[in-house]
């Protein structure tokens, strides 16, 4: 076991700009810090999306703390672009990233430390910073008959692409963003399309301001600091009405039908006696943040979230959520990464003596 300060957990947007962060107060990587990623390589949850989402095709993709992403193509595959950009972050700053180490729990220590158990080891730590994302919980809602379906069931943490529906009858269920790009795609390739969605969906006109992005992030953050499970922001602001989104809407590509009731060997039925034959059911319905780790710390409320100040647990002042509920947008995260710094350091300063290096966990 080795004591560090620090632990980051996760190497995405938050969890980068935290480092840099953490480094620009002065602490060092593998010292004072450490930064724990489950992935195989640098890109965060970018790495992980599907070859036809283009760079050119990313809403709004905030730039790291110190470091401009410029020049990128945007005919290029955004797991790439921003891949690359992720990884040669890591490198100009030093911030010395472990990976793949995938965290299995965080306890209670003694001497006011938490133990975060890894698979390289366990460390020591007098404040974490968990930069989890959302990814690796994807939400697969339950449907009466989910497991009679004959056909293929799909989320979008697994999406291929639209090339593997060519010809296919296909059911996307989700009213977001991902559900109307995966539709727009699989519409020019499949059979038949079909789009499921448990509410209207509600289409932006015109330019998404600050104004009205400051009234969606506190919406979601309303939540966080009630300790309920937090919404994404995306799913407050309402889809943009691009020119693609015009045109699907034109052709009824985007034409919305409401939930259906049960799914059946074949497909889909709702209780009026309706059914929809299909040979893909595609679920675009979203992620739930990725936290199971840090249920040993008891920091749910009654209402099933965990209760945030800032970025700060309300029931463990050692625990900041970065990328979690209203900062788990691009921009978000960036200024969380700041915050939670800053508040690591106030911590620090009332709680004792630095560390011992920390080069490797036992």
């Amino acid at each position: 076991m080795h004591s560090v300060d620090t632990v980051v957990v996760g190497a995405g947007q938050a969890g980068l700009s935290a480092a840099y962060h953490l480094r620009r107060a002065g602490l060092e990587p593998d010292r004072d810090f450490v930064v724990l990623d489950h992935a195989p390589r640098p890109g965060g949850a970018w790495q992980f999306r599907w070859p036809s989402l283009t760079y050119g095709k990313v809403h709004g993709m905030h730039a790291l703390p110190g470091k401009e992403l410029s020049g990128a193509d945007d005919s290029r595959p955004s797991s790439e672009v921003i891949g690359e950009y992720f990884d040669s972050y890591e490198r100009a700053f030093g911030l010395r990233v472990h990976r793949p180490v995938e965290v299995s729990a965080v306890r209670e220590g003694d001497g006011g430390r938490l133990l975060v158990e890894t698979s390289e080891g366990t460390y020591a730590t007098r404040a974490l910073i968990n930069a989890t994302g959302t990814w690796d919980r994807p939400f697969w809602p339950r449907y009466p008959g989910q497991d009679t379906f004959r056909g293929r069931q799909l989320h979008t943490a697994n999406y291929p692409g639209p090339a593997e529906f060519a010809g296919l009858r296909v059911v996307v269920v989700g009213g977001g963003a991902s559900g109307t790009q995966h539709l727009m795609e699989i519409a020019e390739v499949a059979a038949d399309t079909h789009w499921v969605t448990r509410r209207p969906p509600v289409f932006r006109e015109g330019p998404f301001d600050a104004e009205r992005g400051r009234e969606a992030v506190a919406m979601v953050a309303d939540r966080v600091r009630r300790g309920l499970p937090p919404r994404s922001v995306v799913s407050v602001t309402g889809l943009p009405v691009t020119d693609a989104v015009r045109r699907a809407r034109e052709s009824g590509v985007l034409d919305r039908q409401p939930m259906f009731d049960r799914i059946t060997p074949d497909g889909v039925a709702w209780d009026d006696g309706r059914t929809v034959e299909a040979d893909v059911i595609l679920w675009a319905t979203g992620f739930r943040p990725a936290v199971d780790h840090l249920a040993p710390l008891r920091l749910r409320e009654p209402g099933g979230g965990i209760r945030v100040e800032g970025t700060q647990a309300v029931r463990d002042e050692r625990v900041q959520l970065v990328g979690y509920g209203p900062s788990a947008s691009t921009i978000g995260a960036n200024r969380a990464g700041r915050a939670a710094a800053r508040a690591v350091g106030r911590l620090l300063e009332r709680t004792g003596p630095a560390a011992e290096p920390a080069e490797s966990a036992a």
